[in-house]
C-alpha cells in the first residue's frame, strides 16, 4: 500500500481518515471480489498519484466509467465515491464527471460531494439533480450537501418533489432539524394534500410525517399534565 503525500492527513488512497468513506472503503474489502479489490486498490492509487487532468481526461476518470463494470453495479457508487475522494476532485472536476457521466456516475458524484466540496461551489450540481425526472439523482441530490447549502425555497420545493415522485423522505437528509417550525413548509404541504383531496387522489403518508415535523415543539407538560409556561391556574 503507498502513501501519497498530498492524500488529506491520517490517510491514504486505500484507507480514507473520514469516518464514513472509510466504512464505504471496510464494506467494498469484504463484498468485492478479489479481482474487483485489486481493481479498486491499483485504481484509488493511481487516482491519488495521478490526481490532474492529462489531456481530454484523466486517468481516474476512466476508473470511474469502469467501476460498473468492475466492481459491480451493486458496489459501483461507494467505488466512484472513494475514487472521486483520492483523485482529490475540486468543483471544476466534479462538474465535469457529473456532464459527462451516466446517470450512476453522476449519482456517484452527488454522493461524494459532502466528502470534497465545504463551501456552496457544488450546489448547480445539486440543483441539476433536482430538476430532473430521475428519482436516484433526486435522491442522491438530497444528502448532507444539500442539507447544509440549498436554500429553503429550493430545498421545500425538494421536498415536495420527493412526494410528487414517491422519493421516500427518509433519504432527506437533516429533515427533522430543517423542517421544523416552518411554516411555509406546512403551507405548502397543506396546500398539496388539500388539491391531491379534491381530485380524489391518496394524499402521500410522507406527507403527514413531514408535516408533523414543521410543528413548533410544545411546552414542556408539568405536573399534571399542565403547561409549565401558564403562570395561572384556568
Amino acid at each position: 500500500m503507498n502513501h501519497h503525500p498530498h492524500a488529506p492527513h491520517g490517510s491514504t488512497a486505500n484507507h480514507p481518515a473520514e469516518p464514513a468513506l472509510a466504512a464505504l472503503r471496510a464494506r467494498l474489502n469484504t463484498s468485492l471480489a478479489p479481482s474487483a479489490r485489486v481493481w479498486l486498490d491499483q485504481a484509488l492509487d493511481e487516482a491519488a498519484d495521478h490526481p490532474g487532468t492529462h489531456g481530454p481526461i484523466s486517468v481516474w476518470e476512466l476508473r470511474i466509467a469502469e467501476a460498473g463494470r468492475r466492481c459491480g453495479p451493486e458496489h459501483a457508487d461507494a467505488a466512484r465515491v472513494l475514487l472521486l475522494h483520492a483523485a482529490r476532485a475540486d468543483p471544476d472536476a466534479l462538474a465535469r464527471v457529473y456532464r459527462q457521466g451516466t446517470a450512476a456516475e453522476r449519482r456517484a458524484v452527488l454522493h461524494a460531494l459532502p466528502h470534497l466540496v465545504p463551501g456552496p461551489d457544488a450546489l448547480p450540481l445539486v440543483e441539476d439533480a433536482l430538476r430532473t425526472n430521475d428519482t436516484r439523482l433526486v435522491a442522491a441530490a438530497l444528502g448532507p450537501y444539500a442539507a447544509r447549502h440549498l436554500d429553503a425555497h429550493t430545498w421545500r420545493h425538494a421536498v415536495l418533489k420527493c412526494l410528487f415522485t414517491g422519493v421516500p423522505v427518509d433519504v432527506v437528509a437533516d429533515l427533522a432539524p430543517r423542517a421544523h417550525a416552518d411554516a411555509e413548509l406546512a403551507r405548502m404541504l397543506g396546500d398539496y394534500a388539500r388539491e391531491r383531496t379534491a381530485a380524489d387522489r391518496p394524499v402521500p403518508e410522507d406527507l403527514h410525517r413531514v408535516l408533523a415535523l414543521t410543528e413548533p415543539t410544545a411546552a414542556p407538560a408539568g405536573p399534571c399534565g399542565t403547561s409549565r409556561t401558564s403562570g395561572k391556574e384556568s
